[in-house]
This record gives C-alpha cells, structure tokens and sequence, in this order.
C-alpha cells in the first residue's frame, strides 16, 4: 500500500500511545480514518486531534473482547465510508505476574484483549479487504512475541499467539491470492501508557514495575514507532522490529535459539525485586 490517500484505515486502541499518532500519520498522508477505544476521554481527544488535521474520521467506543460488537462496527465503518483498505488491530493491555501467582482470571483478561481482540478484528474486516482490492492487515505483537520473559506470561502467551496467527494469515492471502497484505508487528519499549495501566499480580508493586520499564526498557517514542510500522505498510512487509531493542534481541535469539532462556533465567531477576509469594491451589487462583 504505496498511497494512503483516500484509502480507509482502522486503527484500534487510538485512544493513546501508539494508535493514536498511527491514526494521525495516517490521516497526515490522506487517510480516512476509523478509530476505536474503551477510554472514551481518549478517544474524544484523538478525534478532536484528528479533526484539526482536517480529517475526515469516524469514532466509536469499542471493546475488541466483544466478538459481536467487533462485527457490528467492521459493518458499520464500511457502510460509512463505502469500503475499508487498512485494519490496524493495535488495542491491547498488560499484565506482570509470575505462573504461581497469576490468577486464571487475569491470563483470560489478557487473552480476551491481546489475541482474541485480534483474531476478531482480523476476522471482522478481511471479507472487506478483500473486497477493497487492496487490503492491507497489521497486527501488533511485541517484542515479547519474540522471546519470552519471567513475570510477563500472560503477556508472552498473547503476543506469541498474535505472531503465529498473522504469520498464517499471510501465507493464506498469497496461497489465496487474495490482494491483501499482512504484516506483524512487534515493538520493543515504546513509551506509551501500557506498563503504567498494566495490572499485576499479588505481591508486585504495580508502580515499581512501571517505573522500571518506563526508566529502562522504554526507548522508543510512539510518533517514531508510528513511522515505522506506516513505512513497512508502504513496503508491504511481513514483519517489523520496532526500536534498536527489538532488533538486537531478535538477532539474540536467533543466534542462540533456546540458550536465550538460560541467558534471560540468570540475569533477568536482578532488574527488579522478588515478590513475596507462595505456591497456592489451582482453586485459589480462580
């Protein structure tokens, strides 16, 4: 997708970070613009962003957890703009916690919002890419769906899922022959509102876990991760690293296959405090 200009792109999770200055950018380069969130304050600013711009946007609170509320609004955004060229499924949330303590609940959460929102999103909208004659799907994983991290397996469960899910989905459209591109996402830090509006298991500080990844993991702006991801749209490919971090932990893995978690095992735990805990029954973590 060379040209942005009059084409319909979907940005979910426009409401902050990242989706927000996606939906800017893309409006910037001519874009009709649909965007969704749960934070309707959120929302409301990046539509008034928009509107300043000149832009010509749609709206719309969205939970993409709720299947039939997704397919409702992929039918109403093409009743509204007559087609739909590009779906961003971005909206996602975090969650840190060990397996010991993380309760089911809280994995479900993760999994409703992170993978199923894009199952459901990409689901909702490909007959219209499809339609459109040159669709384009891009999902966000992380650099967590690269490697996987202790405390964070909520989170790496969901991101991992997203990469394989989109993977598959590109080798569908080429096999097909559907005039859809796809392309996966996975960002490193990016300095956004996630880690500070994750939530975290019992015996973890919720704030001194924001404050290590905002102080030390967070590197890349959101306007520059926003760049990235639009100049892979333009170039149509399959796969974006965004952030140096990314980059080098994507080539560590690479290079050392599974010894990466004998590395991340020794080294990991002097990032930040042990929590307090101790093992429970399946029954008390329900």
């Amino acid at each position: 997708m060379k040209d942005f200009k009059g084409k319909v792109a979907v940005v979910t999770g426009a409401g902050s970070g990242m989706g927000r200055d996606l939906a800017l950018q893309l409006a910037g380069k001519g874009a009709l613009v649909a965007i969704s969130d749960v934070n309707p304050a959120g929302l409301e600013e990046t539509e008034r962003l928009l509107k300043a711009q000149g832009a010509q946007v749609h709206a719309q609170l969205l939970n993409v957890a709720e299947r039939e509320a997704v397919l409702e609004y992929a039918d109403t955004v093409a009743e509204h703009f007559g087609k739909v060229n590009l779906v961003i499924n971005n909206a996602g949330i975090a969650h840190h916690g060990e397996v010991e303590i993380t309760e089911f609940k809280q994995y479900e959460r993760v999994m409703d919002i992170d993978y199923w929102g894009v199952v459901n999103g990409t689901k909702a909208f490909l007959p219209y890419l499809i339609a459109s004659g040159d669709g384009h799907v891009v999902n966000t994983s992380s650099l967590f769906g690269i490697l996987a991290m202790p405390g964070q397996s909520a989170y790496n469960a969901a991101k991992f899922a997203v990469r394989g899910f989109t993977e598959s989905l590109y080798q569908e459209m080429k096999i097909a022959g559907h005039p859809v591109q796809v392309t996966c996402v996975h960002p490193g830090g990016i300095k956004t509102a996630i880690a500070r509006n994750a939530t975290v298991s019992d015996g973890h500080d919720q704030r001194t876990t924001a404050e290590l990844f905002d102080k030390k993991l967070a590197r890349t702006t959101s306007a520059r991760a926003a760049e990235i991801i639009i100049s892979a749209i333009e170039k149509n490919r399959p796969r974006v690293l965004v952030g140096a971090d990314a980059k080098v932990i994507d080539l560590l893995v690479r290079a050392g296959g599974s010894m990466y978690e004998v590395v991340i095992a020794k080294f990991a735990g002097r990032l930040a405090p042990k929590p307090e805990t101790v093992i429970q029954h399946p029954s008390e973590l329900l």
